[in-house]
């Protein structure tokens, strides 16, 4: 018993030096705002406006660098989505070039993209990419929204657990493309290179990539764009689209988890009713 108390005694001093630590490193970190998103939670949706915001400016600015290579075309017209026909997804497939082969002389050949293939890449290999931008090849961003995070520390990643919060990728990603700032005075940033207080390190090789005014949404019936055509706005959208490319099928998943949920909640109470009914007369189970 003495023993155990000691342990519990040592835990208890770690969890309170460990959250210190951090507390003081803080300082270093600066964490991401906590954004809105309609897919939060259990009962969350992608907004279909929303994400075809957030493909506009992926296609026109994010795709002229980087890669999306586990989406197909043909995802952008399923439930759930962007909202595309598969009309405009096969135009839309149609612009690209995509590389396929070998023909009967055993040559590679291109040729129109279809809407089975994958996002292709802006260049033709690693090397490629990275040689065209300043040594670091741009990322894949078929996952990132998944891939990327940050800490929230103690006692925050508790509390997560209970209230299924998971947006910690689009809240980084959100951050990021509005986080760029003039270099502080005390931090030396190599030639080529750009000041980002929300990336780790705050040195990073991507040029701000979007600018107020650079994409253009579409317009409503009063003349007006569907939402501001500012950074702030164009963060929100890819971000989320970028989430939904991540994940496209989780609101089928959600669903799923319902009805099984549902499904579980009435088979318990078959078997208990069951249960009461078999043992009602037996003595000493009434």
């Amino acid at each position: 018993m003495k023993s155990i108390k000691t342990l519990i005694v040592a835990a208890a001093f770690a969890g309170l030096f460990g959250g210190m630590a951090y507390a003081q490193s803080a300082h270093e970190i600066v964490v991401p705002p906590r954004h809105s998103w309609s897919f939060a939670g259990p009962f969350g949706s992608y907004d279909e406006t929303q994400l075809q915001r957030g493909f506009k400016v992926f296609h026109e600015v994010c795709s002229n660098c980087h890669s999306m290579n586990k989406v197909t075309f043909r995802t952008l017209a399923e439930k759930g989505g962007p909202g595309f026909t598969k009309e405009q997804v096969t135009a839309l497939a149609a612009t690209y070039k995509v590389k396929d082969g070998p023909n009967d002389a055993g040559d590679m050949f291109e040729r129109p993209g279809r809407a089975a293939d994958f996002w292709p890449s802006p260049f033709p290999n690693k090397q490629a990419a990275a040689a065209a931008n300043g040594g670091a090849a741009p990322p894949d961003f078929s996952v990132i929204a998944k891939a990327r995070t940050y800490e929230r520390g103690f006692p925050w990643f508790v509390f997560d657990m209970f209230t299924q919060f998971q947006e910690q990728g689009v809240d980084y990603i959100s951050a990021l493309l509005n986080g760029y700032e003039e270099t502080p005075a005390e931090v030396t940033v190599p030639d080529g290179k750009y000041y980002n207080k929300y990336f780790p390190g705050h040195v990073i090789s991507m040029p701000p990539p979007l600018q107020d005014g650079a994409v253009t949404y579409l317009k409503g019936a009063d003349g007006k764009p569907q939402a501001p055509e500012t950074v702030q706005q164009y963060s929100m959208d890819v971000a989320a689209f970028l989430m939904w490319a991540a994940e496209p099928h989780m609101e089928q998943r959600k669903e799923m988890a319902f009805r099984i949920m549902a499904f579980l909640l009435v088979f318990a109470g078959l078997l208990y009713f069951t249960k009461k009914k078999i043992w009602a007369n037996v003595e000493g189970h009434a």
